[in-house]
């Protein structure tokens, strides 16, 4: 089969920053499922592992990225109970194993959801890895409670972003919150909007933009963007007993006493932990991506895809690599093989 990887971490803009090669079609045993490819989406961290996993050394074997992917299953491993032969599928995978920049690849079933029926290819290529996130994000981790919690506010840092977008529309139509985004251009402003974003403000001033909207305080915060930028301006805006969701990571030690005044809770999201760790509730990702999946045909959600590029080639990885490393991206972009 055709796969598309790297030997060395180089910059995109390289030869040999990405390298197309025949490899031997895998198998499925156990719970894996064989899933043939049929498109995939880029998201920042595939650019954040080819800039890292090869730095210093040239690999053996090329390695193989890619998540976000819509497919077709071709076959079943003998422990398979969810899917059968036949069936359309989407999925954000495992760090682990081998990814989705091939024709084919194994994937678990537990973390494999049943396409949207109403969705294209494409569109439903752009929804799990970010959809997963952003679910865990609100009811995983902050355990919102549609019920209890309606109305309550929650501040989305990079709300035109793949994970943003549809935080944003899980915030405010599954959760019931009053969703604040943060945007600092016109057109990335108008898709959060568009999105259901109750109000978008500019990050380049946060207290002030959140004060001048009658909100100088929040219930919630969801970092997708950069924590480190932010940490002493979160802290100042989160109401006591507030709840900090934070996916980018810090690196420097965050000084988190800066919560104990407030009894703030802070947790990090990390969406390819089930999957990693094979957790005891490694198939929640199945129902969540069933979740979501049942709101996208229903229409309560949308998609969040606004870039396609036709083709399984290594010009078009290399392009949405480029895009993803501008940070100016708003929404996802798909790649159909």
């Amino acid at each position: 089969m055709k796969a598309i990887g790297f030997k060395q971490s180089l910059p995109i803009t390289e030869k040999n920053s990405f390298i197309e090669f025949e490899t031997e079609k895998p198998k499925a045993t156990g719970q894996d499922l064989l899933i043939k490819v049929l498109a995939n989406s880029v998201n920042p961290v595939d650019f954040k592992i080819r800039e890292s996993a090869a730095k210093d050394k040239i690999l053996e074997q090329p390695k193989v990225i890619g998540w976000d992917a819509v497919g077709i299953v071709e076959g079943v491993g003998k422990e398979v109970s969810k899917f059968k032969v036949g069936d359309e599928v989407y999925y954000a995978g495992d760090l682990t194993r081998s990814g989705s920049n091939a024709e084919y690849q194994l994937v678990d079933e537990r973390i494999v959801g049943f396409k949207p029926k109403h969705l294209s290819i494409a569109e439903a290529a752009a929804i799990p890895l970010t959809g997963l996130t952003a679910w865990e994000s609100i009811f995983d981790r902050i355990k919102v409670n549609p019920e209890k919690d309606k109305g309550k506010t929650i501040l989305i840092l990079a709300g035109a972003g793949g994970v943003g977008s549809i935080a944003i529309q899980i915030a405010k139509k599954v959760a019931q919150l009053t969703v604040i985004a943060t945007a600092s251009r016109p057109e990335s402003s108008a898709w959060c909007k568009d999105l259901g974003a109750d109000y978008v403000v500019n990050h380049y001033d946060l207290k002030a933009e959140l004060e001048a909207i009658g909100h100088a305080e929040v219930d919630y915060i969801l970092d997708f963007v950069h924590l480190n930028n932010y940490w002493e301006t979160i802290i100042d805006v989160i109401k006591p007993q507030g709840h900090i969701v934070s996916i980018t990571g810090s690196s420097e030690p965050l000084n988190l006493s800066l919560l104990k005044s407030k009894s703030v809770t802070f947790s990090f999201e990390f969406m390819y932990t089930r999957s990693m760790y094979t957790t005891n509730d490694m198939a929640q990702q199945h129902h969540i991506l069933n979740e979501i999946g049942s709101l996208l045909d229903d229409g309560t959600l949308k998609t969040t895809l606004t870039t396609v590029l036709k083709g399984f080639t290594v010009e078009n990885l290399k392009r949405a690599h480029l895009m993803q490393e501008s940070g100016k991206t708003v929404g996802k972009t798909v790649i159909e093989f």
